[in-house]
Protein backbone atom coordinates (compact mmCIF):
# COMPACT_ATOMS: atom_id res chain seq x y z
CA UNK A 1 0.00 0.00 0.00
CA UNK A 2 1.04 3.62 -0.57
CA UNK A 3 2.71 4.89 2.63
CA UNK A 4 3.97 8.21 3.98
CA UNK A 5 7.45 7.00 3.10
CA UNK A 6 6.36 6.58 -0.52
CA UNK A 7 4.77 10.03 -0.49
CA UNK A 8 7.87 11.79 0.84
CA UNK A 9 10.26 9.94 -1.48
CA UNK A 10 7.98 10.53 -4.48
CA UNK A 11 7.96 14.26 -3.74
CA UNK A 12 11.74 14.43 -3.22
CA UNK A 13 12.63 12.52 -6.39
CA UNK A 14 9.96 14.43 -8.30
CA UNK A 15 11.39 17.77 -7.20
CA UNK A 16 14.89 16.68 -8.24
CA UNK A 17 13.64 15.58 -11.65
CA UNK A 18 11.45 18.61 -12.25
CA UNK A 19 14.11 21.14 -11.28
CA UNK A 20 16.83 19.52 -13.39
CA UNK A 21 14.49 19.13 -16.38
CA UNK A 22 13.58 22.82 -16.13
CA UNK A 23 17.23 23.90 -16.22
CA UNK A 24 18.09 21.52 -19.07
CA UNK A 25 15.20 22.81 -21.20
CA UNK A 26 16.38 26.38 -20.60
CA UNK A 27 19.96 25.45 -21.55
CA UNK A 28 18.81 23.73 -24.74
CA UNK A 29 16.65 26.77 -25.60
CA UNK A 30 13.56 24.66 -26.15
CA UNK A 31 10.54 26.80 -27.04
CA UNK A 32 8.15 27.41 -24.17
CA UNK A 33 4.58 26.21 -24.47
CA UNK A 34 2.23 29.20 -24.67
CA UNK A 35 5.05 31.36 -23.32
CA UNK A 36 4.97 29.61 -19.94
CA UNK A 37 8.31 28.93 -18.22
CA UNK A 38 9.26 25.28 -17.67
CA UNK A 39 9.55 26.01 -13.96
CA UNK A 40 6.09 24.41 -13.66
CA UNK A 41 7.85 21.04 -14.00
CA UNK A 42 9.11 21.42 -10.41
CA UNK A 43 5.46 21.15 -9.29
CA UNK A 44 4.02 18.86 -11.95
CA UNK A 45 6.62 16.07 -11.77
CA UNK A 46 6.25 15.36 -8.01
CA UNK A 47 2.49 14.99 -8.52
CA UNK A 48 3.11 12.70 -11.49
CA UNK A 49 5.52 10.58 -9.42
CA UNK A 50 2.94 10.20 -6.62
CA UNK A 51 0.33 9.07 -9.15
CA UNK A 52 2.79 6.69 -10.80
CA UNK A 53 3.81 4.98 -7.56
CA UNK A 54 0.17 4.75 -6.50
CA UNK A 55 -0.71 3.18 -9.85
CA UNK A 56 2.05 0.63 -9.31
CA UNK A 57 0.52 -0.44 -6.00
CA UNK A 58 -2.93 -0.58 -7.57
CA UNK A 59 -1.73 -2.88 -10.36
CA UNK A 60 0.22 -4.85 -7.77
CA UNK A 61 -3.06 -6.26 -6.50
CA UNK A 62 -3.03 -8.54 -9.52
CA UNK A 63 0.70 -8.79 -10.26
CA UNK A 64 3.19 -8.22 -7.41
CA UNK A 65 5.85 -7.06 -9.87
CA UNK A 66 4.13 -3.68 -10.17
CA UNK A 67 4.55 -2.94 -6.44
CA UNK A 68 8.20 -2.20 -7.17
CA UNK A 69 7.81 -1.16 -10.79
CA UNK A 70 6.11 2.16 -9.98
CA UNK A 71 8.92 3.16 -7.62
CA UNK A 72 11.60 1.81 -9.96
CA UNK A 73 10.20 3.92 -12.79
CA UNK A 74 10.22 7.08 -10.65
CA UNK A 75 13.80 6.44 -9.57
CA UNK A 76 14.82 5.56 -13.13
CA UNK A 77 13.54 8.84 -14.55
CA UNK A 78 15.07 10.77 -11.65
CA UNK A 79 18.36 9.02 -12.22
CA UNK A 80 18.19 9.96 -15.90
CA UNK A 81 17.58 13.58 -14.89
CA UNK A 82 20.70 13.53 -12.69
CA UNK A 83 22.73 12.02 -15.54
CA UNK A 84 21.56 14.58 -18.10
CA UNK A 85 21.89 17.38 -15.57
CA UNK A 86 25.57 16.58 -15.01
CA UNK A 87 26.16 16.03 -18.74
CA UNK A 88 24.60 19.36 -19.73
CA UNK A 89 26.30 21.24 -16.91
CA UNK A 90 29.70 20.02 -18.12
CA UNK A 91 28.82 20.88 -21.73
CA UNK A 92 27.73 24.36 -20.61
CA UNK A 93 30.82 24.81 -18.44
CA UNK A 94 33.30 23.68 -21.11
CA UNK A 95 31.44 24.59 -24.31
CA UNK A 96 32.36 21.10 -25.62
CA UNK A 97 29.65 18.80 -26.95
CA UNK A 98 31.54 16.13 -28.89
CA UNK A 99 34.84 14.25 -29.09
CA UNK A 100 36.81 12.56 -26.33
CA UNK A 101 35.72 15.07 -23.71
CA UNK A 102 32.08 14.33 -24.44
CA UNK A 103 32.77 10.69 -23.57
CA UNK A 104 34.48 11.82 -20.37
CA UNK A 105 31.48 13.99 -19.48
CA UNK A 106 29.12 11.07 -20.13
CA UNK A 107 31.24 8.85 -17.90
CA UNK A 108 31.26 11.40 -15.05
CA UNK A 109 27.51 11.85 -15.32
CA UNK A 110 26.95 8.10 -15.27
CA UNK A 111 29.11 7.55 -12.17
CA UNK A 112 27.31 10.26 -10.20
CA UNK A 113 23.93 9.01 -11.39
CA UNK A 114 24.88 5.46 -10.36
CA UNK A 115 25.63 6.55 -6.78
CA UNK A 116 22.30 8.35 -6.75
CA UNK A 117 20.54 5.28 -8.13
CA UNK A 118 22.04 2.95 -5.52
CA UNK A 119 20.72 5.07 -2.68
CA UNK A 120 17.14 5.17 -3.92
CA UNK A 121 17.00 1.55 -5.07
CA UNK A 122 18.54 0.32 -1.83
CA UNK A 123 16.51 2.32 0.64
CA UNK A 124 13.23 2.71 -1.21
CA UNK A 125 12.54 0.56 -4.28
CA UNK A 126 13.93 -2.75 -3.00
CA UNK A 127 13.86 -2.04 0.73
CA UNK A 128 11.90 -4.04 3.29
CA UNK A 129 11.08 -1.50 6.01
CA UNK A 130 8.04 -3.35 7.32
CA UNK A 131 9.85 -6.68 7.70
CA UNK A 132 12.89 -5.07 9.32
CA UNK A 133 10.68 -3.14 11.76
CA UNK A 134 8.89 -6.32 12.81
CA UNK A 135 12.23 -7.99 13.49
CA UNK A 136 13.42 -4.98 15.46
CA UNK A 137 10.22 -4.90 17.55
CA UNK A 138 10.67 -8.58 18.33
CA UNK A 139 14.36 -8.01 19.12
CA UNK A 140 15.26 -10.50 16.40
CA UNK A 141 18.02 -10.06 13.85
CA UNK A 142 18.13 -11.98 10.60
CA UNK A 143 21.83 -11.10 10.26
CA UNK A 144 21.34 -10.01 6.68
CA UNK A 145 18.94 -7.09 6.56
CA UNK A 146 18.11 -5.88 3.11
CA UNK A 147 18.36 -2.31 4.41
CA UNK A 148 22.00 -2.60 5.47
CA UNK A 149 24.77 -1.71 3.06
CA UNK A 150 27.31 -4.49 2.62
CA UNK A 151 30.39 -4.79 0.45
CA UNK A 152 29.25 -7.75 -1.61
CA UNK A 153 25.96 -6.14 -2.55
CA UNK A 154 27.62 -2.81 -3.35
CA UNK A 155 30.18 -4.63 -5.46
CA UNK A 156 27.47 -6.41 -7.45
CA UNK A 157 25.59 -3.14 -7.90
CA UNK A 158 28.60 -1.31 -9.29
CA UNK A 159 29.58 -4.26 -11.47
CA UNK A 160 26.11 -4.21 -12.98
CA UNK A 161 26.27 -0.48 -13.56
CA UNK A 162 29.79 -0.58 -14.95
CA UNK A 163 28.53 -2.95 -17.64
CA UNK A 164 25.49 -0.76 -18.21
CA UNK A 165 27.73 2.32 -18.18
CA UNK A 166 30.00 0.91 -20.88
CA UNK A 167 26.93 0.18 -22.99
CA UNK A 168 25.63 3.69 -22.33
CA UNK A 169 28.87 5.48 -23.13
CA UNK A 170 29.59 3.32 -26.16
CA UNK A 171 26.22 3.94 -27.78
CA UNK A 172 26.13 7.65 -26.86
CA UNK A 173 29.69 8.29 -28.03
CA UNK A 174 29.23 6.33 -31.24
CA UNK A 175 26.07 8.22 -32.14
CA UNK A 176 27.45 11.67 -31.32
CA UNK A 177 31.01 11.27 -32.61
CA UNK A 178 30.32 9.31 -35.81
CA UNK A 179 27.00 10.73 -36.96
CA UNK A 180 26.25 14.36 -37.70
CA UNK A 181 23.11 15.93 -36.19
CA UNK A 182 19.93 15.29 -38.19
CA UNK A 183 16.36 16.64 -38.24
CA UNK A 184 17.62 20.15 -37.53
CA UNK A 185 19.13 19.39 -34.10
CA UNK A 186 22.04 21.57 -33.01
CA UNK A 187 25.21 20.19 -31.42
CA UNK A 188 24.01 20.45 -27.81
CA UNK A 189 20.65 18.87 -28.61
CA UNK A 190 22.32 16.05 -30.59
CA UNK A 191 24.59 15.36 -27.60
CA UNK A 192 21.46 14.81 -25.53
CA UNK A 193 19.94 12.55 -28.20
CA UNK A 194 23.06 10.40 -27.92
CA UNK A 195 22.68 10.30 -24.15
CA UNK A 196 19.03 9.27 -24.43
CA UNK A 197 19.87 6.42 -26.83
CA UNK A 198 22.64 5.15 -24.57
CA UNK A 199 20.52 5.44 -21.44
CA UNK A 200 17.58 3.57 -22.98
CA UNK A 201 19.67 0.48 -23.71
CA UNK A 202 21.60 0.76 -20.43
CA UNK A 203 18.29 0.89 -18.52
CA UNK A 204 17.40 -2.61 -19.70
CA UNK A 205 20.83 -3.95 -18.74
CA UNK A 206 20.77 -2.30 -15.30
CA UNK A 207 17.21 -3.39 -14.49
CA UNK A 208 17.94 -7.04 -15.23
CA UNK A 209 21.15 -6.95 -13.20
CA UNK A 210 19.74 -5.07 -10.21
CA UNK A 211 16.54 -7.10 -10.04
CA UNK A 212 18.09 -10.55 -10.50
CA UNK A 213 21.61 -10.24 -9.10
CA UNK A 214 21.83 -7.35 -6.61
CA UNK A 215 18.55 -7.05 -4.70
CA UNK A 216 17.30 -10.54 -5.39
CA UNK A 217 15.25 -11.86 -2.47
Amino acid sequence: MFTKRDFYFSVITGLITGFIAWRIFVFLRLPEFAGISYVWLAVFVPVLWILGVSLGYFLGRWLAFFNQFGKFSAVGFTNAAVYFGILNFLIFWSDINKGVWYSVFAAIGFVIATLHSYFWNKFWVFSQPEADQLLADANISDGNSKNKVNGEELGKFFTTYVVAGLVNIGIASGLVNFLDPVFGFNGDQWANIGGIAGSAVALIVSFVGVKLAVFRK
